[in-house]
């Protein structure tokens, strides 16, 4: 259920990606009183940006409450670490040489630099962890309550049926044809290639799950997303969403790269994947991806010349943004596509 219900939150705080629930988010927000929208949007760091994989736990509780006894275990430092300093959509770079922004100069400023780099309310975010991480602890535990209870303990009861069905016919084919035959049925993200389960995602990374196992947990209201945890020394989870739609509505990158011939370079399909997750400057695009900043600034000028990205100056920060309309007016498969 923790996974499923901050897939929600996410939904709710990123309309943009999710087109087709906006009458869905309408009527949500109308369930929740005013303190508990508040508190959302406050936290929205955690559901828009962060998408801490300490909120995909491997081996889940038969309850929220469990799930959330198991993250209230949690010392400050890893529970800090976690909420901003891990991704599991992939929108920051997972820094294994860094230690707790409690604890660690170099963790803080590079945690502070990235929510910097998104804006005030970010900072303003991020500040209050650093501040008062205890306080800032039962503040997201309490919307995470208060969530459930107004609208999202009704929700799961649906869900839940229909996850495990999902999971248990996962299982079945799983022992049937093999790991190969089952990863690309649920996702086209998914494949396997000598002995390695690939995903298709936004940054290239790895992590081992030989002798742990992998976790895959499906979810229908994250649908397009894929999620991945890689943290070392932890198990890797996989949240892959069971589609709503046929998947034939689906097409792969390159089908997408074949009608946006805007983007006729990967690195702007990759750099348009990070922008539709939200505002990123120059240098949080070169530092995500790994290249410098003059080469991103040309691939960031064609796009913005093709009317694919936005631009606006939030103090000292020229923050570039996807304009999801055009990119919605391309295709649905577009947008998919990235989201994945």
């Amino acid at each position: 259920p923790l996974a499923e219900l901050v897939a929600s939150l996410h939904v709710l705080s990123e309309p943009d990606h999710h087109p087709d629930r906006a009458q869905w988010t309408v009527d949500v927000r109308g369930r929740l009183d005013d303190a508990t929208v508040a508190a959302i949007e406050r936290t929205d760091y955690l559901w828009r940006v962060s998408r801490p994989e300490v909120f995909l736990p491997a081996a889940g509780g038969v309850s929220l409450a469990e799930e959330l006894r198991g993250i209230d275990a949690l010392p400050h430092e890893e529970w800090v670490r976690s909420v901003l300093l891990t991704s599991s959509c992939g929108s920051l770079r997972l820094r294994p040489d860094l230690g707790s922004p409690l604890i660690d100069d170099r963790a803080r400023d590079v945690a502070l630099e990235r929510a910097a780099a998104r804006g005030p309310h970010a900072s303003q975010f991020v500040d209050e962890v650093l501040l008062d991480p205890e306080r800032m602890r039962a503040d997201v535990r309490a919307v995470m309550l208060a969530y459930d209870e107004q609208f999202f303990a009704g929700e799961w009861e649906d869900l839940k049926p229909r996850l495990t069905m999902e999971a248990n016919g996962r299982r079945n084919v799983l022992a049937t044809v093999g790991i190969a035959a089952t990863l690309p049925g649920m996702s086209g993200s998914l494949s396997f290639d000598d002995g390695r389960i690939v995903i298709d995602k936004l940054q290239d990374a790895s992590a081992r799950g030989d002798g742990t196992g992998v976790t895959f947990l499906p979810t229908f209201v994250g649908d397009p997303h894929i999620l991945v945890t890689y943290a070392p020394d932890r198990r890797p989870v996989v949240q892959y969403p069971v589609r709503r739609s046929t998947p034939s509505t689906e097409a792969d990158l390159e089908t997408i790269q074949a009608r946006v011939r805007a983007l006729d370079h990967p690195l702007r399909l990759r750099l348009l994947r990070s922008l539709v997750r939200g505002p990123r400057s120059t240098a949080e695009l070169s530092d995500a991806w790994n290249v410098t900043p003059p080469q991103v600034s040309r691939h960031l000028a064609v796009m913005l010349e093709a009317g694919l990205v936005t631009t606006r100056r939030d103090g000292r920060f020229v923050l570039y943004s996807a304009d999801a309309v055009e990119i919605q007016r391309l295709g649905i498969d577009l947008l998919l596509g990235l989201l994945r």
